[in-house]
Order: C-alpha cells, then structure tokens, then sequence
C-alpha cells in the first residue's frame, strides 16, 4: 500500500516483433512479380517486397501504441517506485493506492 506522490502521460510502445514487416515483404513480393514478365517481373518482385516490408512494419508500430501513465507511490515502508501502466484508471496526487504485483508485472490499483 501506498500514496500516489506523481501521475505522467506517457506513450506506451510494444516492441516491434518483425511480424508486420515479414508479412507485408511477402505480400508486396507476390503482388510486385505480377508486373510486367521476365526481367520486370523480378525487378517489380523485389521492389514490392522491399515497400510491402516497409509498409507492415509502420503498420504494425502503429498498432503497438497505447496510452499509459507513470505513476510514482511512495510506499508505507518509505520506498518511492514509478510504475508505468495502460491509463486503464485514473490516478491523482494524494490518493491512497496499492500495487499488485504477479508474474513480473506491477500494476497500480485503487
């Protein structure tokens, strides 16, 4: 249990896992090699999976954004810890709050 001492907006970024740019590299290599015949059809290959690449990784940072706090409590043994969070709830300064805590992961709760 503790005393939330700070509340922060902040920007939650999961790290990217490649997913997006793999798939979108497939995708636009498959799409790129219906251009044109022979030669063409290498060349648009290639380029399509290089923009599909880029494109599914912008595409999946974009999804990998999420809105979260940072809140600092002050523990009852006088312990300061910053836990940051989904803004799931909302935090004021003063507020009596207890941090749970399970499978490495702390979260702050009313």
């Amino acid at each position: 249990m503790g005393v939330v001492e700070s509340v922060r907006q902040v920007t939650i970024e999961k790290a990217p896992s490649g997913v997006g740019a793999l798939a979108g590299g497939v995708i636009g290599g498959v799409a790129g090699s219906n251009v044109g015949g022979g030669k063409g059809a290498t060349i648009g290959s290639v380029l399509g999976a290089v923009a599909g690449g880029v494109a599914g990784q912008a595409i999946e940072g974009g999804v990998g954004r999420k809105s979260g706090l940072e809140i600092t409590v002050k523990l009852d043994n006088g312990e300061l810890r910053a836990i940051t969070q989904e803004a799931d709830e909302s935090f004021k300064p003063g507020e009596r709050v207890r941090l749970l805590s399970g499978s490495g992961v702390t979260r702050v709760s009313h």
